[in-house]
């Protein structure tokens, strides 16, 4: 009897025994009265309205709605801040934060501490910031349609999603549009960032110190950059697209033991993927299509896989300026190239002969810009047919002794193509130097 009288206490102790359903009306501070008279557990149910902000939720309480319940913080501060653990808020809409970056004004921000929050079903509209998962474990950020600012330079403009030192995110089936960046996940773990649309956004995803995680199912649409994985390790990029984004698909910059798979770049990015100063990672299945660049290779990566890729279209194919051999085949399976001329007598797929996809000329030109004018002279067509004449005298660069006949095929829904055709066709070129996605210091 004592054991179940003490049970029976302690899950009074933890359960919401007076857990209500409470209606909410719009009216001055009608809102933060509501939440400051709820018991922990309680659901508040908005009706259509507007609700005036900033409000704190500091206990255990479920904040739901329709679209048309808006909770506006009227220029000032982070609208909706989440200070306790198990709080959800859904389906509501949220605008009006303030726009200082230093204080990181959000339309929704999840304190440290905060743990287990599920924001889901919102349209968060207009705010510095859309949602800023600032310190809480475990959060989920499900299915928002978040819209940023477009009324100041992008690099001044805030995320759509910003992860802090919050390990166990997931954010999931997002639509991000304008503002910064579409998620900007900045020392953290652990989490998982999945089936999100990006669109009009300097990065879809961006990544600083961010280790054991993933970017998969991913679609990035008209932005300068798809997804750019920077100072991490062990991060996992599969089967995501980048469409008509302007300047790279995918970038590893810093990131080590990275699994790359699956991913389609496609029409006319600067650089289908960059990878520099990144080490052993398995970069393999994916399809880069029709970019200025397929691929631009630093010298200083070292230990990386790439096979089974397809670089079909680009107008330089590869990027590498360097004085040894990298081998870009794995256990007897290279890669598929658009422009190699090769034959399978043989039948396995595998063409008979080994491909590089740079010659003397290539490295001349990278290496001396001014050379560019002299890329249709007789004297340099002569050299490149020395070349591939004589294979001996090539330099040193990427050589894949067992390219593929075949390239892997990356469905794309005929609904994402469309957009990816109108992001193309509003591409201004003149926004490009608002930043330089190669320096560091505007990360």
């Amino acid at each position: 009897m004592l054991r179940a009288l003490i049970l029976v206490l302690s899950l009074l102790t933890v359960l919401p025994v007076w857990a209500a359903e409470v209606r909410v009306q719009p009216g001055s501070g009608s809102l933060a009265n509501a939440i400051a008279g709820a018991n922990p557990g309680d659901a508040l149910i908005l009706g259509p309205g507007r609700y005036i902000g900033p409000v704190v939720i500091d206990r255990p309480l479920t904040l739901t709605g329709s679209a048309e319940a808006i909770i506006d913080g009227g220029g000032a501060g982070t609208v909706v801040t989440i200070d306790a653990v198990d709080v959800t808020v859904q389906g509501v809409t949220v605008t009006g934060s303030g726009m200082n970056g230093q204080d990181l004004d959000a339309g929704i921000k999840i304190l440290k501490k905060a743990d287990r929050a599920i924001v889901e079903n919102n349209h968060v509209l207009g705010n510095l910031h859309g949602i800023d998962i600032h310190g809480g474990l475990d959060a989920l950020v499900k299915n928002n349609v978040i819209e940023g600012t477009r009324d100041r330079r992008m690099n001044d403009r805030g995320n759509g999603i910003y992860v802090w030192n919050s390990p166990g995110a997931i954010v999931e089936g997002n639509s991000v549009r304008w503002g910064r960046d579409g998620i900007f996940s900045n020392t953290s773990r652990d989490g998982t960032y999945r089936n999100n649309l990006f669109r009009d956004l300097r990065f879809a995803v961006h990544y600083m110190y961010t280790n054991n995680s993933e970017v998969s199912g991913n679609v990035s649409i008209g932005n300068h950059l798809g997804y750019a994985i920077m100072f991490s390790n062990r991060v996992v990029v599969k089967d995501n697209l980048s469409l008509a984004d302007i300047s790279h698909g995918v970038m590893l910059n810093y990131a080590n033991n990275a699994d790359v798979s699956g991913n389609l770049v496609r029409g006319g990015a600067q650089r289908c993927t960059f990878i520099y100063n990144a080490h052993k990672n398995l970069i393999v299945g994916n399809r880069f299509e029709g970019c200025e660049i397929g691929i631009h290779f630093t010298a200083g990566s070292e230990r990386n896989v790439l096979t089974g890729n397809a670089f079909i279209g680009n107008r330089e194919q590869v990027k590498y300026v360097g004085t040894r051999d990298i081998e870009w085949s794995f256990e007897g399976r290279g890669n598929y190239w658009s422009d190699h001329p090769g034959f399978d007598l043989g039948g396995d797929g595998i063409a008979d002969s080994p491909f590089r996809p740079n010659d003397l000329m290539d490295h001349i030109l990278w290496s001396q810009p001014a050379a560019a004018m002299l890329t249709g002279a007789p004297a340099v067509q002569l050299v490149r047919w020395a070349q591939s004449s004589f294979p001996a005298t090539l330099p040193g660069g990427v050589v894949d002794s067992a390219p593929l006949m075949t390239a892997p095929a990356i469905p794309v829904p005929p609904e994402y193509t469309a957009l990816a055709a109108d992001a193309a066709a509003r591409r201004d070129e003149s926004v490009l130097d608002d930043f330089d996605v190669n320096d560091l210091t505007s990360h």
